[in-house]
């Protein structure tokens, strides 16, 4: 489950995020000021950060600046300023999204997780060496692939599989998508080698193949790979 880290010295706000967040499994990290935000950034390595643009010590904006020299974290901005420049401005300095506050529990964990999904794909895109969905870790530079901390053998097809849903972490793929992107587009129509080769990356990925964590089937549509 990925890591989220919540910069805010509301007590308040930071309540309501626990709640929301943690009933859906986000691990936390929480810091009141810019200052613990960004030395929580060095050596936690969250996976999303949850930033408040009005702080005691840093402006908001100026720790999104200050990350943005080194790390590419999605970064939400949450904002008290409901003026349309505010919120430019906290983009144009590298956040990805930002809410204004008063907002609900749905729309942010809807925009987290089109963070997290946008940061996925860019990694892989950017050639970057891991991808990591709960206990599934794919080593990408080197081809090595672990569940629950044991590595896995993968053939070429079952990889290229793997990496074709990893590109879309989170969205759903159809049959045809898939068939067409793994094995060509005289196969689109070839639903049974798509299901020989979902169960065989069952059998090697999840726990319990009957009841899968990461690659969930979409009945009739297709397959997704959970990103969280």
């Amino acid at each position: 489950m990925s890591i989220i880290l919540i910069i805010e010295d509301d007590w308040q706000i930071r309540h309501f995020l626990q709640a929301a967040l943690l009933d859906c499994g986000y691990k936390l990290i929480e810091a009141a000021t810019g200052r613990e935000g960004i030395s929580q950034v060095a050596t936690r390595r969250p996976e999303l950060i949850l930033l408040a643009l009005s702080l005691p010590d840093v402006d908001g904006l100026e720790v999104i600046r200050q990350l943005r020299e080194w790390t590419q974290v999605p970064i939400i901005a949450l904002s008290t300023r409901d003026k349309e420049d505010d919120k430019i401005t906290a983009l144009d300095a590298g956040a990805d999204d930002c809410l204004t506050k008063p907002f609900g529990a749905g729309e942010l964990l809807a925009r987290m997780r089109v963070a997290l999904r946008r940061s996925v794909r860019n990694r892989l895109e950017q050639g970057q060496a891991v991808f990591r969905a709960g206990d599934l870790l794919v080593d990408i530079e080197h081809r090595r692939v672990f569940a629950a901390d044991r590595e896995v053998h993968l053939t070429p097809l079952e990889y290229k599989l793997l990496v074709t849903l990893m590109r879309q972490a989170g969205k759903v793929l159809t049959h045809q998508q898939l068939l067409t992107e793994v094995w060509g587009l005289s196969y689109a129509k070839e639903s049974h080698y798509l299901r020989v080769y979902m169960a065989q990356l069952r059998h090697k990925l999840e726990a319990d193949p009957a009841r899968p964590r990461h690659l969930v089937t979409e009945p009739r549509v297709g397959y997704r790979l959970k990103s969280d």
